[in-house]
């Protein structure tokens, strides 16, 4: 996993011009230190750059450019004392300018520390010399980025003969980021399995940033709800380990698994993830199928993303969805080459893929994948690929994808990253199978209602769209991702290639934004219902057969005035509510516990965004306190940015800042008495004052403007103890339009999971 991602797989596009022909004429650079350092860790960099033959003439200077994952903040040269801070001189004590802009270069370079020299000149030996994080005023340093990189590079250009034209030294240094302190401790297993099948349980730590450290160690209890044929009572997990798995368990009997684990003193380190046992003729896959390495936009090589999500993800499956602009021809042939050689039918599945990255207009961010490698191409353009050869094979708009490949084994999914799919600008029911509703960008339900609108029959995916080397378990860092990213369950007879590719055509699976929960939906009819073998509004060759159940992802009729909807639920975090909905509409929402159980606790949620496309993140600045009430404890919910304040100070008043884009953050208050409590709370986009007598059962939403921008105050259990809930709830059909049937779980760790919806339509 150490080694670098190789030049000629990167997507990096430099000047055309160059004053030489060798990169070494124009000098070297050196960085101290130069050994790993400790992600987020304050650090002082200096960084000297020696004149080369050139020498460099007035007017000239360097640009030390980095990538979107480098979330350190905004440097700066105005406050010695503050951190972050910045200085360069230079060996003959000639005046410089430093400036940066976090976006102000190409990408996936696009932070720029820009050094001007703007009179004299430099001869060959001479030096500059730029301190990153200076503390010589009182600067604490430069706050290293939240994630851990393999080779964090100071990408160093250099304009030596004063034409504001910048071009790479000949080597860049490379500093690694590290993991930090083991914080928190996860136990992932499979969300549902057959008796007698085979399964793992992973285990690994991660410091605060979600980077897994090889600085834990422990002696390490578990303890099974289930008798687990071939698990340790015990075992010793030692440092150096990045996460330890345990192959080839079995539980014999139906049932729901849990395992604790816990240190040598009983102090409970993780709760795993549920495992359901039970005959049927499925089993649930994970996977996280969209993400992008450091040959684009990410960090970390294709092979390390890869090696990551099976064996420190723990995932079934995984894809690797580039920018398609920036794959260049070496690096697609290497990812197919890399799919190929990490597919293995029952351990791990892998597919070819990329992200076709047009313009909203034109389409937006879409998602495809092949079955088998060795497939053409067809990129939005051709926008940092000097190599133009193949640009007669590029499908520039949505209706060109969808036709060039109409005769291709791949599926497709819509989703929004830094554009949003707009499916007005076309759309293909043959291919174009789900839309991805979460990922580390936010969450997006507004997606699937431009799909029921519009008359499409999809189901619902999340992925985690990570940036930074961690497919499975993608942390948000403290960059502007809002939101852990997210996950897909695959309902699949078996692990290979076919059978989940046949899963993705059939919808067969549900989204969650990054928690494994078993989640089962099951639609039926008084008369009964007919499903078709594929969609009829793609397929003229669509049948009929009735059935006496609908799963997830299915497209039915029936002759019913209404239909049946059945769910169960089996999580790690208490169970806050169950949504019901036809189509965007919620016909009813179900908690696992009673009004009367409500006790001293309020929850706080804020969610939304601005608007659609990029820039689209809400952003709160919020006070919160409680007239007429004592406050006897706090807890944050999702507050994934520790260094946002989300905290109660000393006075009983509530500091929290988040930016959500449709995700929730919020937190809780446990009173000492709520008759007589009063919420007043200033949020940035709105106030709040509520009497919390009237908070009760159901949500009291304040509507903050923006798209979907809102609080939700609510009342709760002092303890919630429902891991698992089922139920039933007739919903009413309505004719002459698709009635696409599904349900949102959330639960109170502030994650959600949505299933493909079954979609009754008119025969």
């Amino acid at each position: 996993m150490d080694e670098p991602v190789p030049e000629e797989h990167r997507g990096d596009v430099w000047a055309g011009a160059e004053p030489a022909g060798d990169r070494v004429l124009y000098g070297h650079v050196s960085v101290t230190p130069d050994q790993p350092v400790e992600a987020r860790s304050l650090q002082c960099f200096t960084l000297t750059f020696t004149c080369g033959r050139f020498g460099m003439d007035g007017g000239g200077g360097l640009k030390l450019v980095f990538r979107f994952t480098a979330d350190w903040g905004h440097l700066q040269t105005n406050d010695p004392t503050g951190v972050n801070y910045v200085t360069a001189t230079n060996s003959r004590e000639l005046p410089m300018i430093v400036s940066f802009n976090d976006s102000g270069h190409t990408r996936p370079w696009y932070q720029v520390l820009q050094i001007v020299m703007p009179i004299g000149h430099l001869d060959e030996g001479d030096t500059i010399t730029v301190v990153m994080g200076d503390r010589s005023g009182g600067s604490p340093g430069l706050k290293v980025q939240s994630s851990a990189e393999q080779d964090f590079r100071f990408t160093t250009l250099v304009d030596v003969a004063s034409t504001s034209l910048h071009v790479p030294v000949a080597h860049s240094p490379i500093v690694p980021v590290v993991a930090g302190e083991p914080r928190d401790w996860h136990a992932v297993l499979p969300s549902l399995r057959r008796p007698g099948e085979a399964f793992r349980l992973g285990i690994r730590a991660e410091d605060r940033w979600g980077n897994p450290t090889r600085l834990a160690s422990a002696g390490l209890v578990l303890e099974a709800s289930l008798p687990v044929e071939n698990l340790p009572e015990q075992f010793a997990y030692e440092a150096g380990t990045l996460a330890h798995v345990f192959d080839d368990l079995r539980v014999a009997e139906e049932g729901v698994l849990r395992i604790a684990v816990r240190d040598g003193n009983g102090d409970l380190l993780a709760s795993s993830s549920p495992m359901v046992v039970r005959s049927g003729g499925h089993a649930g896959w994970w996977a996280d199928l969209h993400g992008q390495s450091g040959e684009s936009v990410g960090i970390n090589t294709a092979r390390h993303y890869f090696e990551f999500a099976r064996e420190v993800a723990f995932l079934d499956a995984s894809g690797h969805q580039a920018n398609d602009f920036q794959i260049n021809k070496a690096f697609w042939a290497h990812l197919n080459d890399l799919t190929a050689a990490c597919n293995e039918d029952g351990r791990f599945v892998t597919y070819p893929g990329y992200e076709w990255s047009a313009n909203t207009h034109l389409g937006g961010d879409r998602n495809v994948y092949f079955r088998h490698e060795g497939r053409q191409i067809h990129r939005s353009s051709h926008a940092l690929l000097p190599d133009r050869s193949d640009l007669d094979t590029d499908a520039n708009d949505a209706p060109a994808l969808f036709e060039a490949l109409k005769d291709e084994d791949a599926v497709v999914f819509a989703h929004i990253g830094g554009r949003w799919a707009d499916l007005t600008r076309g759309h293909d029911g043959h291919l174009e199978t789900s839309m991805e509703i979460h990922s580390a960008w936010g969450t997006f339900e507004w997606l699937m209602g431009d799909a029921f609108r519009l008359g499409f029959r999809v189901g619902v995916v999340g992925n985690s769209d990570g940036h930074k080397g961690r497919p499975g378990a993608s942390h948000p860092g403290a960059s502007e991702f809002t939101s852990y990213g997210g996950l897909t369950c695959l309902l699949a007879d078996t692990l290979d290639r076919d059978s989940i590719f046949d899963c993705l055509r059939r919808r067969r699976h549900y989204a969650t934004t990054g928690n494994r929960l078993h989640l089962d939906v099951a639609v039926t009819a008084e008369a009964g219902v007919q499903r078709w073998s594929r969609d009829p509004a793609a397929y003229d060759d669509a049948t009929l057969e009735r059935v006496e159940t609908a799963q997830m992802g299915d497209i039915v009729t029936c002759s019913d005035g209404a239909v049946s909807l059945a769910f169960r639920v089996e999580a790690s975090s208490p169970i806050e509510k169950v949504e019901v909905r036809n189509g965007m509409e919620v016909i009813e929402t179900l908690r696992p516990y009673a009004p009367e159980d409500l006790g001293q606790r309020i929850r706080v949620l804020m969610s939304g965004a601005d608007r659609r496309g990029k820039g689209s993140r809400a952003r709160w600045k919020a006070t919160a306190r409680i007239e007429g009430a004592g406050i006897d404890g706090f807890a944050p919910i999702a507050a994934w940015n520790s260094e946002l304040p989300c905290s109660l100070d000393e006075d009983g008043v509530v500091i929290f800042e988040a930016r959500t884009a449709g995700n929730m953050m919020g937190f809780d208050l446990r009173l000492d008495d709520v008759a007589q409590a009063r919420l007043i709370m200033e949020t940035g986009n709105g106030p709040v004052d509520l009497a919390l007598a009237d908070a009760g059962y159901d949500d009291k939403v304040f509507d903050m403007g923006g798209l979907a921008r809102q609080v939700r105050v609510l009342r709760l259990p002092d303890e919630n103890a429902h891991l698992s809930f089922e139920g039933s709830v007739a919903i009413p059909l309505e004719s002459g339009r698709d009635n696409p049937v599904w349900v949102c779980v959330t639960t109170e760790d502030g994650h959600q999971a949505w299933s493909s919806p079954v979609y009754v339509v008119d025969a």
